[in-house]
Formats: structure tokens, sequence, C-alpha cells
């Protein structure tokens, strides 16, 4: 099955929510920095507008993700937007308000929405056959990784051509056009009958290792946004080139998530997809760290961005691997939550190195702070797989543990096999539970 087949009008409806949504998201830290630079210790107080946009995401995407409904998500996903949108444009009428004020309407503006990618993604995957999954998944990362590298020139060309307020503002109505979207989608995703009352709180922590895995993969991301600039400066090269470089590591994963799509299988288990894919991007940013020359970083940077979306492809399909349908949705959300906490720890991580080492050092540290992760997070998700003897499916077979195989031949989380219906559309099969009298 080749892209063309997820050019179908749910898919592209969902698009422009999953872009409407995920633009604001992209364009918050910049735009806070911006939107108070001018006042008397503007970029230290931008900087902690950003931080406590951040923490509300890391805080907002566990507690409401847990709490959506996997039948009936649509009002909660359009709250939390409505909150979210309310903390953007509160922030761009009211920027000369007390910074107390201002943090408490960055926090809302980064908790409302947080559940919102978790829901999204839960939500694509129920718009495709379950052999285009993984593929799903792949243009979902492209869509995002493009998102990012726009964002950066957008907030800066309105915040200085039209004035600090217009991103925030933008934001707000990007996130109300995303809320109205949502009505063209389906009201839920599909959730197994035993799990009708079951809480998902015993599953979602069992997949911890996943989520370190996920935070793993994000500390090598902050150490090259963060560090490259003081790198940059440490050899001598133009710390403007600090943007084109960066813009160069997003192209890599777009184009890295693109090629993983292809495939519908790839060899090996997805945890030992991960580790290798992991530490192939560590390795890339090692090579940052003791590269000297402008073309040499960038290459390195191309090829740790090609890897990396493939590593956060493959720990997206591996919590469709180890948790219930009803529960993927919130599990999502905690990856969300896992890597943000990756990026911040890495920040600051990186933030006290640099005062004491030089920036070639901070950058080996993190790396090896990810290796370490890593491994521990490998450790955890092989005994998982033991445990739940989900280890065995791989690449996008994996992705469908816990659904119907396409050959009938049971599924891949022990369960008994289960018969296969195709819905009215031909596209979406559903689960046929066979009722013992």
């Amino acid at each position: 099955m080749s892209y063309r087949a997820l050019v179908t009008r749910p898919v592209l409806a969902w698009s422009v929510v999953a872009v409407a949504s995920r633009l604001p998201v992209a364009m918050a830290p910049l735009a806070l920095v911006f939107l108070v630079r001018e006042r008397p210790g503007g970029y230290p107080l931008g900087a902690v507008l950003a931080a406590a946009y951040v923490i509300g995401g890391i805080i907002g995407a566990p507690v409401l993700g847990i709490r959506l409904d996997a039948r009936r998500a649509r009002p909660q996903l359009v709250a939390g937007l409505a909150v979210g949108a309310a903390g953007f444009v509160g922030l761009g009428f009211v920027p000369g308000a007390h910074p107390v004020v201002l943090a408490a309407l960055a926090m809302a503006a980064g908790t409302g929405p947080a559940a919102l990618p978790g829901g999204l993604r839960a939500l694509l995957t129920g718009l495709v056959p379950e052999r285009a999954v993984t593929r799903a998944m792949s243009m979902e990362s492209v869509l995002t990784f493009a998102v990012w590298a726009v964002a950066p020139a957008l907030t800066t060309g309105l915040a200085l051509g039209a004035g600090p307020a217009a991103p925030l503002l933008l934001q707000g109505a990007l996130l109300g056009g995303a809320a109205a979207g949502l009505r063209m989608l389906p009201a839920g995703w599909q959730q197994d009958a035993e799990e009708d009352g079951a809480s998902p709180r015993g599953a979602l922590l069992r997949a911890w290792p996943v989520y370190v895995l996920g935070a793993a993969g994000l500390t090598l991301l902050a150490l090259a946004e963060l560090v490259l600039p003081a790198l940059l400066e440490q050899r001598g090269i133009d710390v403007g080139r600090a943007g084109p470089l960066l813009a160069g590591f997003s192209a890599g994963a777009a184009v890295g998530a693109f090629g993983y799509g292809l495939r519908e299988r790839w060899p090996g288990p997805l945890v030992a997809q991960s580790l290798a894919l992991v530490l192939g991007v560590a390795s890339g940013v090692a090579l940052v760290a003791v590269l000297s020359g402008t073309v040499a970083i960038a290459v390195a940077l191309v090829a740790a961005g090609l890897l990396q979306a493939p590593a956060s492809l493959t720990r997206n399909l591996a919590l469709r691997q180890v948790l219930p349908p009803g529960a993927l949705a919130a599990g999502y959300a905690l990856m969300y939550a896992a890597v943000g906490a990756g990026y911040a720890l890495s920040g600051v991580l990186a933030g006290g190195l640099l005062a004491v080492v030089a920036p070639s050092t901070a950058i080996l540290c993190g790396v090896g702070l990810t290796v370490l992760l890593t491994l521990v997070g490998a450790v955890g998700e092989r005994r998982l797989a033991r445990r739940s003897g989900a280890g065995a499916p791989s690449g996008a077979a994996g992705a469908g543990a816990g659904h119907a195989r396409e050959d009938g031949g049971g599924t891949g989380d022990g369960r008994a096999p289960r018969s296969v219906r195709r819905a009215p559309d031909g596209q979406t099969e559903l689960p046929v539970r066979k009722v013992r009298r």
C-alpha cells in the first residue's frame, strides 16, 4: 500500500486539524520571547514564560490524556483547545501585565491542548486500514517536522512586521479553527469490549520503558538546538548559521519519516530498531561535537535527523504493541510528556554544563546521558515484551499488536484470535467477537 492510499477525505481533514493545532505549539516558545523582549529584563522573562508553557504541557498531557473517553473524546479535545486558545489570546491582549499573570496564561495555553496530540494520533490510526498504520504515522511525522521547520520564520516575521502580539493572536485563532475542524472527524476511536469500565493506569505504567526511550531521543534534539550556537562560536563559525543547520536537521527528519513509511515491515523487533536508531542519532550528535567544519557539521546533523524521526516512530508503534486500543491516546499523551521532560532535562543539563565546560564537552556529556537512558529503556522494554508475549512482532506487524492480524491467525498480544469484518466504508477493519451462548 502506497502513500496515495492515505489521500482520502477523512485523512485530509485530519491533516488540516493537525497542522492548525501543532503550528501554535511550535511557535509558542519564540513567540513568548518576542512578546516581552522590549520590557526590562525581557529575555529572562521570555525564557520563564516559555518554561511555564512547557511545564503546562508536561503536566497536562498525562492528567488530561488518561481522562480521555475513547468513544466520546471530541468534547474533551474541543474544551482543551478552547482553553489553549484563550491563553494565547489573553497573552496577546495583555502583554504588559504582571509576570505572574503572563505565566499563568502561558501555562493555560500549554495545559489545555496537551492531550490533543495523543487524541489526534488515535483518531488517525482509526481512519486507515491496519496495514497502513505505519505509513499514516510516518505521514504524521513528516507533517510535524514541516510545521516545526516553518514556525520560527513565521513567528519572527509576524513579531517584527506586525507587532509582538501578532503571533499569539494567530496561535489563538489557529487553535479555535482546529476546535471547529474536529467536527469533521469521528467522535472517538475503537475500544475493545473488555476495556469498558477498566482503568488503563496499570497498562500505562507497565509501558514505562517505552517512555524512557522516547525521552532519550528528545534529549538529543535539545542538545542540537540549545548548544549548537555556542559550539559554532567555539569553532569560530558564524552563529547565524545555526538556523540553517537546524533546518537541515528538520529536513533530514522529514525525509527519514517518509522513508520509514515506504515499507510496511522492517527487520527486527521494534525494541531493537529503536535502540539502533537512537544510538545512531547519538553518534551523529557526538560527531557534531568533534567536527570543525561547517559542511561536516551539516552532514552530521542531517544524518542524525534522518534517523531521529524513525526512532520516534518506533516508540509510537511500540505503544500500539503493548497498550490496549482504548488506552492508546493516554499512552501517546504520556509519551508527549516524557519527551517534553527529556527535552527539559537536557536543557537544564546543557545550561549547567556550559557554565563550567566547553560546548563540545557539554554535548558529549549529554550524549552519554542519552545512551544511559536508552540502555535502561531497552532493557526494561525487553522484559516487558517477554512478560506480555508481544516481543515477536516487528515493523508494521508490531504496530498491529492488539488488533486482528490480516491473516486471521490470531492477535499479537496473546489473546484468542478474532474474526474480522470490513466496515461499510471499505477501509476500517472492525473486530467481531464471538459470543458463547
